[in-house]
């Protein structure tokens, strides 16, 4: 033991010590994805159930049928005759249908702005006033106009009008129930629940005329179908990776599949076999949907307000008819009707891999933490690098191997150890330009935020003033935008790396501190980010991974200019260069089938309207740090 003293503290001053972080990180990154494979598997999820005791899902009769048959029909004629007629008119049109109904009907208009579009309409919707109740709670059934793919949501509107009518027979309510028609499936609801809770973002938006108590839960229908169905999808990603409480959706589930025998699909997994492939590609998608962050549907407004909605969509075509998803309806509502509090009992952190298996936050945090540590490892191995003396670079001199084998006997708690006087030193850090460079790359993430977000679709240039004609040309700024922003953007590493140069030369510690301050602030970012949006922390993670890896290799002896050395710059370069935020976009629209132009619209008005904030992550956290990462692999540098 004696012996072995002396070596374990030579051991720690051995700089050969710092080869090991690479590895570490390389093996967080890799133990992390796996965890994420092994969650669709039955050892490490679980089954759903019902936490909060009171809903008692499918445990009453539903009556809804028979003759709402013949109502439903005449409501589904009136909505058709309806189809392509003003605004105006539609909604006085639904006003009148809910006071035939014997129902209190409100209007509200309301106009956004986003990138240069108006989003302009107005919401109908009425109270039953709950005749065992005070008006202190409300639950919400609703409609939009059109869907979110544009269609007229004709059997959805006729449905929430047949059972506005119904549900006023019944005297068992004690909760308020508001029945909503929107104009869409974005703006219309945004509008409404912003107003209902005081918030306006725009002043365009008309305050609510009535109003009722804490809203409890929403359900919204979705039924752009003119003939029968096969299953009900349930949506249910709200803004920016929020979700309801999983008793809401195991509720709507259990009453659907069990009660009613309906089948229930989620993230458009119209086929699933319930194998480890299609679990694995249900739970993908999710969190796709999540790390986007962006509006599923007319429910995702609600839940910023910590409103509990879904999504119920008629799709298919099979024997189901719009009385089945009307008593699935009904049930969930008499469920609903008996909450004695806000759902709290069960998850808000959740991945779902199929209608009844899920996993909680507690299983899959930890790949996303361990994507993220793989940043801080680095970051601490750059930091010790920094502060030790330079490598004696290859082909070093006599005078110098002379140099380099002074040694200095450490004598510390009894223990003896000899080591080289060399890795004795301890260098003072230049830190003064590291951390500026890191502060000016994340600031200058403002401007393609800024740029992305307000830019309008279509700008308006005036001819030159020779010219004879004074016609205004329209064109699409959106659709050159981002393709230009990746042109500059790819040079701009190389740009950054030309100006520090010649104007502010790094040495070799001021490159390792400003990688190691990029790489601890995006592993600070991510791991606090996985437990906002799992997802988004994830995916950025995996996407900034080869950051890690950029710069300086942990050698013993200095190769910065080694052919080599500048061979493995290029190979990172290019690597980074397919890796950038703009790069990655775009091949992901490519590969989804999605206009790039439509993306970038649904991101402008979910930061105007919706308070979206996934493009700060993308051109405030992971673009700086690119962006840094391409300057120190920079072979110009």
């Amino acid at each position: 033991m004696a012996l072995e003293a002396p070596a374990v503290l030579a051991f720690r001053r051995d700089p050969r010590i710092l080869k090991l972080p690479p590895y570490f990180s390389i093996l967080c990154i890799i133990i992390g994805i796996a965890w994420l494979l092994l969650l669709p598997l039955n050892e490490y999820s679980r089954h759903t159930y019902i936490s909060e005791n009171a809903l008692l899902p499918g445990q009453v009769h539903t009556y809804f049928g028979g003759s709402e048959q013949h109502i439903f029909n005449a409501y589904k004629y009136e909505v058709q005759a309806l189809a392509g007629k003003e605004q105006a008119e539609i909604s006085a049109k639904l006003e009148e249908i809910f006071k035939s109904a014997g129902l209190r009907a409100a209007r509200q208009k309301y106009e956004y702005q986003a990138a240069g579009i108006a989003y302009s309409g107005e919401n109908v919707y009425s109270i039953l006033h709950a005749p065992r109740g005070d008006a202190t709670e409300a639950i919400v059934l609703l409609a939009a106009w059109t869907n979110m793919d544009g269609e007229l949501n004709q059997s959805g509107v006729a449905l929430v009008l047949t059972l506005a009518r119904y549900f006023k027979r019944w005297s068992l309510w004690s909760k308020d129930i508001i029945v909503l028609i929107t104009s869409d499936s974005k703006a219309g609801p945004q509008a409404w629940v912003d107003a209902y809770h005081d918030e306006r973002s725009s002043p365009l938006v008309a305050p609510l005329p009535i109003k009722s108590g804490a809203l409890q839960g929403i359900v919204v229908l979705d039924n752009a179908l003119n003939h029968r169905f096969e299953s009900i999808h349930i949506v249910y990603d709200g803004i920016n990776g929020q979700l309801p409480n999983l008793d809401l959706f195991n509720t709507a589930t259990s009453i659907a599949s069990g009660q009613m025998g309906i089948g229930v699909v989620l993230q458009r997994m119209w086929k699933h076999t319930d194998n480890y492939r299609d679990r694995l590609q249900t739970m993908l998608r999710g969190m796709v949907s999540q790390g986007l962050g962006h509006a599923s549907g007319p429910h995702s407004s609600f839940i910023p307000y910590h409103v509990d909605a879904i999504t119920l969509q008629a799709v298919g075509d099979g024997w189901q008819d719009e009385m089945a998803m009307g008593r699935c309806v009904e049930s969930t509502f008499r469920s609903l009707n008996n909450l004695l509090e806000k759902f709290h009992q069960s998850f808000f952190f959740y991945l779902l891999m199929q209608a009844n298996r899920f996993v909680s936050i507690g299983t899959y945090l930890p790949s996303a933490m361990l994507v993220a540590v793989n940043f801080t490892i680095m970051a601490i191995a750059l930091w010790i690098q920094s502060g030790r003396s330079p490598a004696p670079k290859l082909g070093s001199t006599t005078s110098q191997r002379d140099e380099k084998s002074e040694v200095e006997i450490i004598k510390q708690d009894g223990m003896t150890a000899v080591m080289p006087k060399q890795s004795l030193t301890i260098v003072e850090r230049q830190l003064f330009l590291p951390i500026a460079l890191v502060v000016a790359s994340h600031f200058c993430g403002v401007f393609p935020l800024y740029a992305f977000n307000n830019a309008a679709r279509d700008v308006r240039i005036y001819p030159n003033i020779l010219s004879t004609s004074w016609s205004l040309t329209m064109i699409q700024t959106l659709s050159w935008l981002l393709p230009i922003f990746a042109q500059v953007n790819s040079a701009l590493p190389t740009l950054f790396a030309l100006l520090l140069s010649s104007q502010w030369p790094l040495s070799s510690q001021q490159r390792l501190l400003l990688q190691c301050f990029s790489l601890l602030l995006l592993g600070m970012f991510l791991a606090t980010l996985a437990t906002l949006n799992f997802s988004l922390a994830f995916l950025v993670g995996l996407l900034a991974a080869p950051l890690s890896f950029v710069g300086q290799p942990f050698s013993t002896t200095a190769t910065e200019n080694m052919p080599s050395s500048r061979v493995r710059k290029l190979l990172l370069t290019a690597l980074l260069q397919l890796l950038s935020p703009p790069v990655v976009v775009m091949v992901a629209c490519q590969a989804w089938g999605v206009d790039v132009i439509e993306m970038l619209l649904e991101a402008a008005f979910g930061w105007k309207v919706q308070g979206l904030w996934t493009q700060v992550v993308v051109w405030c956290i992971w673009w700086p740090a690119w962006l840094v990462g391409g300057v120190v692999c920079s072979p110009v540098l």
